[in-house]
């Protein structure tokens, strides 16, 4: 998402009009969850995506109506019927979907949001979607707040519901101000700083791990202490590399239960302290990398060094799924995996093989 926001701020900024599109409800299984967001240039480019393909036809349609001077407005869309030309979502999901003009306003939040968010900040973004208020936006980062909804009810209303997402870890909410501005609804998508994926080892598994864990929206740091192999230039795709061992790295970061380490050297001398110190934090992901044999013994020495058998039992080893991966790129891809399904509390067996929902529906909301 961060990159698509950069694009929509960049092509704002050279003179390009736009209109947003925000998934600002969902219901049952929906493609997307709320705060998914498209833009459409006046040249007709695509950015970003409200339903991974279902509705977005429509959706640019209405876009591009927006860019000849349309009001901003809701679209809902529901359960398509199987016709192959109805507009709808064949997974049986419904969105509501806020389009709008791309004002300069707008784009300034929503960078000054992403740069907050990147700051390791707490980020909320406010936006009126229905109403004469329609558009106002308010910004609300832990360093405070910028913009209104237009109405002090309103904005006290988005703070308090910012909060509350932020505590339970949700996703995206709208909550009904007509009691302060007759017809408002407001959208509250809250902006949890990036999860860290702390990878320890600077060998060629690293560097693949590092290249998917930035795909995948991680703010990526690679840690050891050999400064020879542990250098920017060898791993491009991490935002920051350290040259330090990582036991003592770890007494300093602040890791959290979104936090996941990746410990790859398979060096006793490495391993031992650096798992040590991470079966004892908060970290919500912890894997290592070995052998079966060699899982076993480093078991053993963990246990030595203090590990109860407890914390023991949530280190991820052998690491990652049994995807049959060899090279570093299959084995980066077998990790994530692992770490995706651990974060969703998921099993990663074959979705062919279960009978329930695809789309992860904790946290959205009911008609």
């Amino acid at each position: 998402m961060d990159d698509e926001l950069d694009e929509i701020v960049r092509r704002h900024r050279v003179g390009q009009r736009l209109a947003l599109a925000t998934v600002v409800r969902t219901w049952a299984s929906s493609p997307r969850p709320a705060g998914a967001m498209m833009a459409v240039s006046e040249d007709g480019d695509v950015i970003g995506s409200v339903s991974g393909g279902c509705v977005e036809g429509a959706v640019y349609e209405t876009a591009q109506r927006v860019l000849a001077g349309a009001p901003a407005s809701v679209e809902h869309y529901g359960v398509s019927d199987g016709d192959a030309f109805e507009v709808g979502l064949s997974c049986g999901g419904q969105i509501d979907v806020f389009v709008e003009p791309a004002t300069s306003e707008a784009i300034e939040l929503l960078s000054a949001g992403l740069q907050a968010r990147r700051a390791q900040e707490r980020v909320a973004l406010a936006t009126v979607v229905r109403g004469p208020l329609a558009g106002r936006r308010l910004l609300l980062t832990t360093s405070g707040g910028s913009g209104s909804l237009g109405v002090d009810e309103l904005d006290q209303a988005a703070v308090a519901l910012s909060e509350q997402l932020h505590a339970q870890g949700g996703r995206g909410s709208t909550f009904d101000g007509v009691a302060a501005a007759p017809g408002a609804e407001v959208f509250v998508h809250p902006l949890a700083p990036a999860a860290d994926l702390l990878i320890f080892g600077a060998i060629d598994y690293a560097s693949a791990l590092a290249r998917i864990g930035r795909f995948l929206g991680y703010r990526v740091t690679v840690c050891d202490a050999r400064a020879t192999f542990t250098t920017e230039q060898r791993f491009p795709d991490a935002h920051e590399v350290v040259v330090d061992w990582p036991h003592r790295f770890l007494e300093s970061f602040p890791v959290a239960a979104s936090t996941a380490i990746c410990v790859l050297t398979h060096d006793p001398k490495y391993d031992v302290p650096a798992l040590v110190a991470a079966l004892k934090s908060d970290a919500g992901y912890v894997g290592a990398m070995g052998s079966r044999s060699t899982t076993e013994k480093r078991s053993a020495l963990l246990i030595e060094a203090g590990v109860t058998q407890e914390e023991l039992a949530r280190l991820r080893a052998p690491i990652g799924l049994d995807l049959g991966a060899s090279s570093p790129e299959e084995t980066a891809v077998s990790i994530a995996a692992e770490i995706i399904a651990s974060r969703h509390g998921s099993s990663g067996a074959p979705l062919a093989a279960g009978t329930g929902p695809i789309h992860d529906v904790r946290g959205l909301q009911d008609p």
